[in-house]
């Protein structure tokens, strides 16, 4: 499928669907047109316009005061890339990177960047040919924009740095000579627009909240599996407990794991306990405070990949050239570092699940296994689920309360939101783990219940699980099973 760049509303799941479908995109009659006219009005007002405009007439940061002949308004805009494409550390997934190229067109496609046609198109093309920039981690303060991250997205448009084309390593010479292309020959301003933005952050936003909204409906599906194998009670997800407490998503999870344990003969039977702990009695709280969470995230990120991001601002129907601060990464920041800790807190509470399933509690035996002692069990797999939670607690601390000057102090309070949503995915990326943990142990768990066993859909989930994990009879090397169970999770 071809999706149409436009001004129409973009979602993260649009995104999404882009990406791993590998449909391809195209810019709008009206994306066309926006963008030329945004670049014909910039090209009039450097023809007339005797005061400096900065980033188009001027230098960069504190060199802002420093002017620039017209005839060299284009060299400008290439050593801009070049002198700014300084990242290091692992490279960004494909994946991302598709999506910060996608943002970044996006962006553009408004028309209040002053931007060339061609060199969208250029974009554009990349994009459709599956043709990735080598792009590095690690390098952009969230605050003019991701200047390094997008410095190397842009290298290849002028026959520099390095791609991934075909699954091998391409200079951005090479791409050209086998594509056929001629390097763009930047405009004055168009390097700035290119590396002014918030794409970065975005695209790395966007992949986690994909991932994120996932893992949440595992988490509840999982616990309701965990709270049956415990032999827990349902009494705590009645809705009219959560009805004087209406958040929105307490009351949705609440509501969830009633309806996944509908037809238990576990959950129905009576108990000897009066109460559950925490990790079991309060999943409504905790897994419906990271619902509400993502549901916020979602809504910043939302109009974050729907807006312009660069700067100076070109308005033409103002008649204004602006250099201002769209580009601060500050309104996504925050609500990265949130997320990190409500998804922190979402692997927190499953691992504590883990340690109640394996403890020998309720009538299950000592680590899940029929002959403990001769056996170990699932005793290390709750090591494991303990470890990776605690790494989560660490990349949950809050990149975005950092500020380091830079630029000769010219921008002095930076966002670190690239910093946090490089933490961010690997916290994505732990809990997925640690559930997968939990699901290993509770599966093993509810086999001991039988004959009774859970709900219809709980069951099936189970079934489905067994086909590529078995019941641990006696000890086996384990971390093929967990690493079997995060796929299952992926399914």
């Amino acid at each position: 499928m071809t999706h149409l760049i436009s001004s129409a509303h973009l979602t993260i799941e649009k995104v999404g669907e882009i990406i791993y479908q590998h449909d391809s995109i195209e810019l709008s009659d009206d994306a066309r047109r926006r963008i030329i006219r945004s670049r014909e009005y910039l090209d009039n007002r450097i023809e007339k316009e005797e005061n400096p405009i900065y980033g188009v007439t001027t230098g960069f940061g504190s060199l802002c005061n420093v002017s620039v002949s017209k005839d060299q308004l284009s060299q400008l805009q290439v050593n801009l890339i070049k002198s700014h494409a300084c990242g290091v550390g692992d490279r960004l997934p494909n994946d991302i990177v598709k999506m910060m190229m996608m943002l970044k067109i996006q962006s553009l496609s408004y028309g209040y960047s002053g931007c060339k046609l061609d060199t969208v198109q250029r974009l554009v093309d990349m994009f459709n040919s599956d043709i990735c920039p080598v792009v590095y981690e690690q390098g952009s303060l969230g605050a003019s924009g991701d200047l390094v991250p997008l410095a190397h997205l842009s290298l290849p448009l002028v026959g520099l740095g390095e791609v991934e084309m075909n699954g091998e390593l391409l200079s951005g010479e090479e791409m050209n000579r086998r594509m056929n292309w001629k390097p763009i020959e930047l405009a004055s301003k168009e390097g700035l627009a290119l590396l002014n933005g918030t794409q970065n952050m975005s695209a790395q936003a966007v992949w986690a909240l994909l991932h994120a909204q996932r893992l949440s409906e595992w988490a509840d599906l999982i616990a309701a599996m965990s709270l049956d194998a415990f032999d827990g009670r349902i009494e705590p997800f009645t809705h009219a407990v959560h009805a004087v407490r209406p958040h929105e998503g307490q009351i949705e999870t609440a509501a969830r794991i009633r309806k996944a344990l509908q037809g238990s003969a576990l959950i129905g039977r009576p108990k000897k306990h009066v109460q559950d702990p925490y990790s079991f009695r309060c999943v409504p709280q905790v897994h419906g405070a990271v619902k509400d969470t993502i549901r916020y995230v979602r809504q910043v990120v939302d109009i974050e990949i729907n807006s312009a991001t660069d700067n100076p601002t070109v308005c033409p129907d103002e008649d204004l050239i602006i250099s201002a601060g769209n580009f601060h990464g500050e309104p996504i920041a925050l609500p990265m570092d949130y997320l990190s800790i409500a998804l922190s807190e979402l692997s927190n509470i499953s691992e504590r699940r883990i340690y109640r399933l394996v403890s020998g509690l309720r009538d299950l035996p000592s680590f899940l296994v029929a002959k403990p002692g001769l056996n170990s069990g699932f005793m290390i797999a709750q090591y494991t689920a303990a470890s990776v939670v605690s790494l989560n607690k660490s990349y949950a601390v809050p990149s975005s309360t950092d500020n380091i000057p830079s630029c000769q102090d010219q921008e002095d309070l930076v966002s670190m939101g690239a910093n946090a949503a490089i933490k961010l995915r690997k916290v994505v990326a732990n809990t997925e783990r640690v559930l997968a943990i939990e699901l290993f142990n509770a599966a093993q768990a509810l086999d001991f219940r039988r004959p009774l066993v859970s709900s219809p859909e709980i069951m099936q989930i189970h079934a489905e699980y067994r086909q590529v994990v078995p019941f641990i009879d006696t000890d086996v090397v384990m971390y093929p099973h967990i690493e079997a169970s995060i796929q299952f999770l992926n399914r």
